[in-house]
């Protein structure tokens, strides 16, 4: 019985199919490619959400493949702000509901402009967390893109 996250209620609210993955996870393991062995799935199907700042204080999500890095600047390209950074863990809480390692860029308090890199089209399905650490929910990058009001683009190094 997989526990019932923010994200997992706004899909089920939608109709939206999906599927979840529950795997044990400790503090030293909650980043995407030890996810992606644990659930059994390719480390670049593996999208983990991020959480930036514009200069000018704007949020933005990006959702990126797990074995890979975020480039900033493609970042801000793609948001069209001049500068990005990934805020501090500790403000994650208080800006989505969320905390490191379970963020869902679905359900979050607030819908911040999202983008998803480019490379989730290449799959039908594609693993984000679910909300919760231990739960990635498995979910076509298409139907994520329209609930999140996504846009894919270009966003890793």
């Amino acid at each position: 019985m997989t526990v019932k996250t923010n994200a997992l209620r706004l899909l089920d609210k939608l109709n939206v199919e999906y599927d979840t993955a529950v795997y044990e996870f400790n503090e030293d393991e909650i980043d995407a490619v030890s996810v992606a062995r644990k659930i059994g799935a390719e480390p670049e199907r593996v999208f983990k959400t991020l959480v930036a700042r514009s200069d000018s204080g704007e949020i933005f999500v990006f959702v990126v493949p797990g074995n890979y890095e975020i480039d900033l600047k493609k970042a801000a390209r793609a948001a069209r702000v001049k500068k990005t950074e990934l805020v501090k863990v500790k403000e994650l809480m208080s800006l989505t509901g969320y905390i490191r390692g379970g963020c869902s860029p679905i359900g979050m308090k607030k819908q911040y402009p999202t983008f998803i890199d480019e490379t989730a089209q290449i799959w039908d399905k594609i693993y984000v967390s679910a909300g919760t650490r231990g739960v990635q929910l498995l979910i076509s990058p298409e139907i994520l893109k329209e609930i999140t009001n996504a846009r894919f683009s270009d966003l890793i190094k």
